[in-house]
């Protein structure tokens, strides 16, 4: 009997000194990657009108990495620009916290020490400067398709911002969160090329990964990946300082939007608020408030927002009945 509780007890020494083992490997586990390229991007008056279009209207960037107005759309409140944006908690229900970081060029709190070659990588491929992983809620896995030509329009015009300096707290994620994180990023596997704008279904389609689309209105299983087959569905909760709504059916089911509204309509949609400014629209009914960037998307050029409706009324229709505002009276 002593006999069988010793090797018992060998086994149990044995699996704690393999977890162990297996936690520390993990601890200093840096995510895949490539070394960032030593490139130094040129900045034209091109690159740098292509990369404001994108950061302000498409890729939404200063959506989440700036200050914001508690008002309708919870837009960024002028002069906080790159600066950070708001802070993910436990009592969001996230579970640690995070801070959208600070894209300024200011060399201390922002990123005006990193090498272009360093901000692409990051941006694309999910891997700060020091080869550690960026949590996806920062959408690296949709921005992987950005086109090479885009994404250094994108770093030329975050080069331009005003530096702030304004430091965020480290990010703190709960176990086992805190290593899956490790294996999400993936580094690039070549170059990447965008498709022609005339080619208006392709690009549709590239235009709704990089502005946040599929990322946002697609549910995600327990580890936040996209579930397969329900592209575009919605149903996704998102919950924050706004408040908390839930993502729309993008799919052209008849109970859908997509599934009743013409091009025209679609358009307006987003049309209708090009003309408010953000810093006095007043405060949304309670219940009510949105973390869908309209005030971004309504600049947007009819020809972009005409590609994705065209995309998205030729996805397969998914029924899904969302209420957007559970939480409204």
């Amino acid at each position: 009997m002593k006999t069988f509780f010793k090797v018992i007890g060998i086994v149990v020494l044995v699996i704690v000194a393999l977890a162990l083992i297996a936690v520390a490997w993990l601890s200093m586990r840096k995510p895949a990657q490539r070394p960032a390229s030593a490139e130094k991007i040129e900045s034209t008056p091109e690159r740098i009108a292509r990369g404001k279009y994108l950061v302000e209207n498409v890729t939404d960037c200063l959506g989440c990495h700036s200050d914001h107005i508690d008002t309708f759309g919870y837009p960024p409140k002028p002069g906080t620009e790159g600066q950070g944006g708001f802070a993910f908690t436990k009592a969001d229900g996230f579970p640690g916290y995070l801070e959208a970081r600070n894209i300024t060029p200011d060399a201390e709190t922002g990123i005006g020490n990193w090498t272009d070659g360093e901000v692409l990588r990051a941006l694309r491929e999910g891997v700060d400067r020091d080869g550690d992983a960026l949590f996806p809620m920062m959408p690296y896995l949709g921005y992987a398709e950005l086109s090479d030509e885009d994404a250094k329009s994108i770093v030329a015009y975050l080069r331009t911002l005003k530096p702030i300096r304004r430091a965020v707290k480290p990010r703190s994620l709960d176990v086992p969160l805190n290593f899956i994180v490790k294996f999400m990023p993936q580094p690039l596997k070549g170059p990447v090329s965008a498709p022609n704008p005339n080619d208006t279904l392709a690009y549709g389609k590239y235009l709704s990964h990089i502005a946040g689309c599929l990322e946002c209105h697609t549910p995600k299983d327990e580890k936040h990946n996209n579930i397969a087959g329900k592209e575009y569905s919605g149903g996704q909760e998102m919950k924050g300082p706004w408040g908390r709504n839930i993502t729309a059916n993008l799919t052209p089911h008849p109970d859908a939007y997509l599934g009743r509204a013409t091009q025209e309509e679609f358009i307006g949609r987003f049309r209708a608020f090009a003309s408010i400014d953000p810093a006095t629209v007043p405060a949304a009914p309670k219940g009510r408030n949105t973390v869908m960037p309209w005030f971004a998307y309504a600049h947007m050029s009819d020809q972009d927002l005409s590609a994705i409706y065209t995309y998205l009324k030729s996805l397969p229709p998914i029924e899904n009945k969302v209420n957007t505002f559970p939480d409204a009276k």
